[in-house]
């Protein structure tokens, strides 16, 4: 399954490639109109609207004229776009930035659903290998340089969410929404201690601080 992703901003554009594909698909990454307009046949297309050289409108109904590939609008206001401009540029779906992954990756598979494509399957039971992280779902078994370790059931979803995109960063509001539940009304400080008791049972560093957005999981075994 092989996706065009539209993007001009490498910090988003490259992180979302990374996740894509260990989601299972195939991601082919331009950024700008003209490579989208240009770029070989896909399964499906996400597209950003804030376009260097091209309006993204312009491109969607372009796209859409000369196929039926499925496209999934990315825009950076909520009031920007409605369900009818939506229907006009041909859109099949829309997202607001900023997105969590999981939301997008979960829109992309049911687009794909709707208009006929055999998405891959989830890897929510693959093994997850991060430097000295070691995590099988399926057992929730958890190690960290060869030794086992002991997990919550809060901590182990917490660290298997951090462990699926290692080295991107992820805002606390995200983490919440995403592992606790979007409707949490309780202190985000319960993020903290979480945080620090994987800290206290993996490694200091195996869990960054991005001060003023929040945390990731450092991938050791990764080039500088």
């Amino acid at each position: 399954m092989r996706l065009l992703v539209v993007e001009d901003d490498p910090t988003i554009a490259e992180p979302l490639r990374t996740g894509l594909r260990r989601e299972g698909f195939e991601v082919a990454l331009v950024g700008t109109g003209a490579g989208a307009l240009a770029a070989e046949d896909c399964d499906l297309v996400l597209l950003d609207l804030g376009l260097p050289d091209l309006d993204g409108r312009v491109v969607c109904r372009q796209l859409r004229q000369r196929s039926n590939v499925p496209i999934i609008v990315v825009t950076a206001r909520g009031d920007e776009i409605d369900r009818v401009i939506l229907l006009e540029l041909g859109a099949d779906d829309y997202v607001v930035k900023p997105f969590g992954f999981r939301e997008l990756v979960a829109r992309i598979r049911a687009v794909l659903r709707r208009t006929g494509g055999n998405e891959p399957p989830a890897p929510t039971d693959a093994r997850l290998a991060v430097g000295p992280l070691q995590i099988d779902p399926r057992t929730r078994n958890v190690t960290y340089d060869g030794r086992t370790v002991a997990l919550t059931p809060k901590e182990h979803d917490l660290l298997v969410y951090l462990a699926r995109e290692p080295d991107v960063v992820h805002t606390r509001e995200q983490i919440i929404k995403d592992v606790w539940d979007e409707n949490w009304w309780g202190s985000t400080k319960t993020l903290d201690v979480h945080i620090a008791s994987l800290r206290k049972k993996t490694a200091p560093e195996a869990i960054e601080t991005v001060r003023g957005v929040g945390f990731r999981l450092v991938d050791r075994a990764a080039p500088p």
